[in-house]
């Protein structure tokens, strides 16, 4: 499969974006872990249709003129993976779930370190919004993009919902 991508700059540091011909793939963080989305080559390609779409709507999700993506997603991971995955995008703008909340969402509430781990492996950051799982205490956890960019994901959303924290 060939990926496309473009970087683009935003209030929470440059994104790599990648796409396929199917769809966007993922949304990469500026100090992203190598390796952490396994993506084979890339091609520049800052005009391809679905990178153009993702940035013009993360810019409008950034300005607080979007609460919801409207993007095409080609996720590549395991079945397990993309159940959490599909979990994410039903978390609502300007709400979290807790780790334990999607597990038991899926059917398994068992799976909450395995609900953390596929959380963290969430290749479209934002979009499939990550940044909205919270610890059973209330305390932000783990992130891809860091917890500071964590944080100014659901502040960026609570200036909609004001009762989030």
């Amino acid at each position: 499969m060939t990926y496309y991508h473009k970087t683009m700059t935003s209030p929470v540091g440059q994104l790599t974006l990648i796409a396929s011909d199917k769809g966007l793939a993922a949304v990469l963080w500026e100090n992203d872990l190598p390796g952490r989305v396994p993506v084979s080559n890339s091609i520049a390609d800052i005009h391809h249709p679905v990178l153009c779409q993702t940035e013009e709507q993360l810019n409008e999700y950034f300005a607080q003129k979007r609460t919801s993506f409207s993007i095409e997603l080609d996720f590549s991971g395991t079945e397990f993976q993309k159940k959490i995955w599909q979990a994410l995008l039903t978390i609502p703008f300007g709400e979290t779930r807790t780790y334990g909340q999607i597990a038991k969402q899926i059917g398994d509430p068992k799976a909450v370190r395995a609900v953390g781990g596929a959380a963290n492996k969430n290749p479209i950051s934002i979009i499939a919004p990550c940044h909205r799982v919270i610890g059973a205490s209330g305390k932000l956890t783990g992130f891809a993009g860091g917890l500071a960019n964590k944080h100014r994901l659901l502040q960026l959303e609570n200036k909609v919902n004001p009762t989030l924290f």
